[in-house]
């Protein structure tokens, strides 16, 4: 790396550490507190939180990191712009393309990070987070039942009471559970009870030394059995379609002929491009007119970063709804953003 490439990296890569840290600090704090308000309720045990907000900033780091990568060239160049430096290293015999290059030492990595975040990082965190979430909203985590209260879930009609509940390994002690179904009342009553997998799809409760009541709602023909040790199989929880496609794999979406998976897809393999070509295209943004404040420029700035971000939203749901072509699809922002930046180097490489 040249000199000039390594004086424009370290602009450029001191406000980008600093930008990420903030965001991604403002975002968890936001993350954590809606979480927190149902950890007070009881809803949520504290560790679940801490676990979901670590999911949920993975996920946001998609987005955080292009756009501190975007802000902080705009920045660095543009305190060499406002200070007249890029003025005297242009003088002293500068290519007009050398802050691209600069630029695209420390976007291309960056933009490796958030392709493989997109690709791998961000389905692996959905699906923990919808896990997560879906046994919060289900009788899935134990430990955040309350002792010796009516722990009812208004979804399932399934009551649990216990006298003692266990917030480190969630399990239930002297623990009754009912639930009603095809004419029929169901109740146990076991010394302990422990959820042995907690996978929504197929979620398994374990129970030890009890009693089950199965009591017939018309006739008589009731149920008694005394068990050391039960097996109950509860139902799945529902998953959501958006969230199935957010949390799949890339290679299942890969397999797939449909136009969701496709749009999502696409999605995940155009923000490497995007975050690369989104960086380069805040070189020539950064330049701010003379005798003008450092952020004179941050109107346009602001403006065509909104327009690319809502553009792929728009086009993401314009593809998933078939109003438009799965190919390009939205890889036309990637194609526009390049011909835009080919369009803006040409002309620097005339001036």
């Amino acid at each position: 790396m040249m000199l000039i490439e390594r004086y424009i990296v370290r602009e450029v890569r001191r406000p980008l550490l600093a930008l990420l840290g903030v965001l991604t600090v403002i975002f968890a704090s936001y993350t954590a507190s809606r979480y927190l308000n149902e950890a007070a309720g009881g809803a949520m045990g504290l560790g679940n939180v801490l676990r979901i907000t670590g999911y949920k900033v993975l996920i946001a780091l998609e987005v955080l990191a292009p756009v501190a990568l975007y802000v902080s060239v705009v920045i660095g160049l543009g305190r060499l712009h406002h200070d007249q430096e890029m003025t005297v290293l242009s003088a002293a015999g500068m290519p007009p393309l050398r802050p691209y290059l600069a630029v695209g030492m420390l976007a291309l990595p960056a933009a490796i990070v958030v392709g493989f975040l997109s690709i791998y990082g961000r389905p692996w965190a959905y699906a923990e987070a919808y896990a997560l979430e879906a046994a919060q909203t289900s009788d899935l985590d134990l430990s955040r039942l309350r002792a010796e209260h009516f722990n009812v879930n208004t979804d399932t009609g399934r009551m649990i009471l216990a006298r003692r509940v266990d917030e480190f390994d969630g399990h239930l002690h002297d623990v009754l559970i009912y639930s009603d179904s095809h004419q029929r009342n169901h109740l146990i009553q076991a010394r302990e009870a422990w959820l042995r997998d907690a996978d929504p799809a197929h979620p398994v409760l374990e129970l030890r030394d009890g009693f089950s009541y199965s009591l017939h709602q018309i006739g008589t023909r009731d149920r008694t059995v005394h068990f050391r040790e039960m097996t109950l199989h509860m139902e799945p929880v529902e998953t959501a379609p958006e969230y199935k496609r957010k949390a799949a794999s890339t290679a299942e979406l890969a397999a797939s002929s449909g136009m969701s998976e496709r749009a999502e897809l696409q999605w995940r393999l155009s923000r490497g491009p995007t975050a690369l070509l989104l960086a380069l295209l805040a070189v020539p943004l950064s330049r701010a007119p003379p005798r003008r404040g450092r952020f004179a420029n941050m109107l346009p700035v602001t403006a065509v970063f909104a327009l690319i971000y809502y553009a792929g939203g728009m086009l993401k749901n314009l593809v998933e709804k078939g109003n438009f072509p799965a190919w390009p699809g939205m890889w036309w922002i990637p194609l526009l953003m390049a011909i835009a930046l080919f369009i803006v180097i040409r002309r620097s490489g005339r001036a």
